[in-house]
């Protein structure tokens, strides 16, 4: 069964930072492309940043520049470190993975989320 567990929300004061760290049990984990997505109320689910299989990267406007994308595929794990944190960033992060590769065919998985609020 595949897992995704997500770690390191909490509270953060504006224009502090985060490290999210999403461990993953994934069969050949180097296949999938690594993602955080986020959700705020009323809102919808919207893509954070992502690193591909060969580590290209690609980050919403909203946190670019301020926000890094990473993997390790030795441990199976990606992160997502973002700093200048404001008010629009306060959400639940969820870690997802997919892949649509020859050898695993098309598969998605979700992480249950992790809370991150921004309030002084």
């Amino acid at each position: 069964q595949v897992q995704l567990v997500e770690s390191g929300g909490g509270l953060v004061q504006p224009g502090g930072s985060l490290r999210l760290s999403c461990a993953a049990s994934l069969n050949i984990f180097r296949l999938y492309t690594m993602a955080w997505y986020r959700q705020s109320p009323g809102k919808q689910r919207e893509l954070v940043a992502a690193i591909t299989s060969g580590g290209s990267t690609n980050y919403a406007d909203s946190v670019k520049g301020r926000s890094t994308i990473s993997r390790d595929n030795t441990r199976n794990t990606v992160l997502l470190e973002m700093n200048s944190l404001n008010l629009e960033d306060t959400a639940v992060y969820y870690c997802n993975a997919n892949t649509n590769s020859p050898i695993l065919g098309r598969r998605e998985s979700w992480g249950q989320g992790t809370q991150v609020t921004v309030s002084s």
